[in-house]
């Protein structure tokens, strides 16, 4: 028994509507789907990206996730891109900050950080 792939990867926000706008409208995640679970009060979107997915949940009362200083646990969240340069002038169209473009000293690849409106981090990773 192997595991294969990522198949998805869950997203407590904090305010349902800023975040779908996020994820979807700057981010420009595809819908899969979107259910209301009123016996929670609670919606859940299910997003594509490639071959993964995402699901952002909104939930009552959720307890914020520590970010900074870095705290144990998942780290980020991180999508690729063909050209990060383009990426990050279209994100600072959208208001959105980005860290300076660094260099990875493994890879040579270059990446950058910025948050969702929950402060989550999220890098792009360029090809």
């Amino acid at each position: 028994m192997y595991l294969k792939k990522i198949h998805h990867v869950a997203i407590i926000c904090s305010d349902y509507a800023k975040s779908k706008n996020f994820y979807t409208e700057i981010l420009n995640l595809e819908i899969i789907k979107e259910t209301y679970r009123k016996e929670r009060n609670s919606y859940k979107l299910d997003l594509a990206i490639g071959n993964c997915e995402i699901e952002l949940f909104s939930f009552l009362e959720s307890p914020k996730r520590l970010s900074y200083p870095e705290a144990t646990g998942l780290r980020h969240l991180a999508f690729e891109v063909e050209d990060i340069f383009k990426m990050v002038e279209y994100l600072n169209s959208k208001e959105i900050q980005c860290e300076p473009i660094r260099v990875d000293e493994i890879t040579g690849k270059r990446f950058t950080f910025f948050q969702d409106p929950d402060n989550l981090p999220l890098e792009i990773y360029e090809l």
